[in-house]
């Protein structure tokens, strides 16, 4: 998947914007989900939490230009990789695909010319979503393409809170005393990219730019940090974003 810096929103206080937002929301399975994972209560520890590992795959990186052409999933807990429960979909986009994008995602135009619209979709993605704890890399992806994809299609606005394994590893690698003093004396940063992040945790090399492969490759990568990094009873407010 592709990473650019982009600026952050503040995140909201997630229980109470949830919660509001399942009362507000018009569309019933919006509403749902909003109800549903305002059950996620930030004291939660990460073990006992259900999640589910999402990745995209999109035509370039600007959600107000750029269109969702795959989405992957994983359900998963600390313990165990619920691969019987994936679900995988390539989306039709609403322009037509690019030279540059089809490098990485090699999706074709011949796979997207039957393929469905995502508000087709929308339904089964946000009940497979709804009162689960999504884990991806590089949120700066997922939850804009997400929220611009809901917003054209149903007219109303969808975040919810996420676990960024990137931004994880961010803290260690880009934020940390030591990465500072790394800057300092000039040695390059350490890279947070799916594989590299992957790779020093002694997990093994996947293809990449798949988003159901990615979506597993996340689920391990969190699996893995927790284990190294936490403890099974981190709450998951220190975890979110």
């Amino acid at each position: 998947m592709l990473s650019l810096p982009m600026f952050k929103r503040p995140a909201p206080v997630w229980p109470d914007y949830l919660a509001r937002r399942a009362g507000e929301a018009r569309d019933p399975r919006l509403a749902e989900l909003f109800a549903a994972t305002s059950q996620l209560t930030p004291e939660m520890p990460i073990g006992e939490a259900p999640m589910v590992a999402m990745d995209m795959e999109t035509t370039g990186l600007d959600e107000r230009r750029h269109a969702i052409v795959s989405i992957g999933l994983v359900p998963f807990s600390l313990g165990r990789i619920r691969l019987a429960e994936r679900r995988y979909w390539v989306v039709r986009p609403p322009r037509p695909l690019v030279r540059q994008s089809v490098a990485f995602h090699r999706i074709t135009d011949s796979e997207i010319e039957h393929a469905p619209d995502l508000d087709e979709i929308l339904d089964a993605l946000l009940a497979a979503l709804a009162g689960r704890l999504v884990v991806v890399h590089y949120r700066h992806i997922e939850r804009p393409f997400l929220d611009a994809a809901v917003q054209a299609r149903r007219g109303e606005s969808l975040r919810f809170p996420m676990i960024d394994t990137m931004s994880l590893e961010a803290r260690i690698h880009r934020q940390s005393l030591w990465a500072r003093f790394r800057r300092w004396i000039g040695r390059p940063p350490v890279s947070i990219r799916l594989h590299n992040s992957r790779e020093r945790y002694g997990l093994p090399p996947y293809q990449s730019h798949h988003a159901l492969i990615d979506a597993l490759a996340t689920a391990e990568l969190l699996q893995a940090q927790i284990a190294a990094r936490h403890q099974p009873d981190t709450p998951i407010s220190q975890l979110w974003s």
